[in-house]
């Protein structure tokens, strides 16, 4: 088991910790905002792979010629996405509490990677199915009704788009893949604020960006427009099948 101990050990060295019996999973929680929201998925694993090493995470390494960390993360974003609830499994192969690989971690990374929480999972990533989403667009002419004929959209029994896969562009019902859509209109900001919640699972994952790119060709709003249009998408939560049940 992971020790209990609340206190930081900092003077220990990987090497220093006892080894566990058998390597043990834990489920990192963190932001990724900012200009984080450009780096690709790949950029990210190279760069949780320097944070883990420079903290001095006693994580288990593959057997092999090239041995090296195994990282798993949840539904991987889209570059210009941002997120409150990323998540990353890591094996541990000596003791440490969570407390303290959680401090140790943020010793290394900026307020815009900040780790949420470290914790022992009793979930796999495959449980986790819906994504919930702040949004909000901007641009000229955004008005009340533009919120409600997005409603209105979101409200059609069917509504279908295109996506691209690996065979080639596959048309596809969005409506049983939103589980939750509220569009308003905010005076102060003259934007339209969006809040829902997409199914993520691996065979029906629906990108917010294929959303938001019906929602603009049918609203007629210019999303090709740089010096006027723009946009933020923030993952706010994460959810089990049901769609209630928080996925941790």
């Amino acid at each position: 088991m992971l020790s209990e101990s609340k206190e930081l050990k900092s003077c220990y060295t990987k090497k220093d910790r006892p080894l566990l019996a058998e390597p043990i999973g834990v489920r990192v929680r963190f932001r990724k905002v900012g200009d984080l929201q450009f780096i690709s998925h790949l950029d990210l694993q190279r760069t949780m792979h320097r944070i883990l090493s420079r903290a001095g995470i006693p994580v288990w390494y593959t057997k092999g010629f090239n041995p090296h960390i195994k990282l798993v993360f949840s539904t991987p974003l889209s570059i210009g996405m941002q997120s409150e609830c990323e998540m990353l499994d890591i094996r541990i192969e000596r003791e440490i509490s969570c407390e303290e690989i959680k401090e140790l971690l943020n010793r290394e990374v900026t307020e815009e990677m900040k780790i949420l929480d470290v914790y022992v999972p009793d979930t796999k990533f495959s449980d986790y199915v819906w994504s919930e989403y702040d949004i909000e667009l901007g641009c000229g002419g955004l008005s009340a009704q533009t919120a409600d004929q997005m409603n209105a959209l979101a409200s059609r029994p069917t509504w279908m788009a295109t996506k691209t896969t690996k065979t080639g562009e596959k048309e596809f019902d969005m409506i049983p893949l939103i589980r939750v859509f509220h569009a308003a209109y905010c005076e102060e900001s003259k934007t339209v604020k969006i809040h829902t919640v997409l199914n993520v699972s691996s065979d029906n994952y629906l990108n917010p960006t294929i959303l938001l790119d019906a929602l603009c060709k049918e609203c007629q709003i210019d999303c090709e427009n740089e010096d006027d249009f723009w946009m933020t998408i923030v993952r706010v939560g994460a959810f089990r099948e049901d769609g209630v049940t928080p996925f941790r």
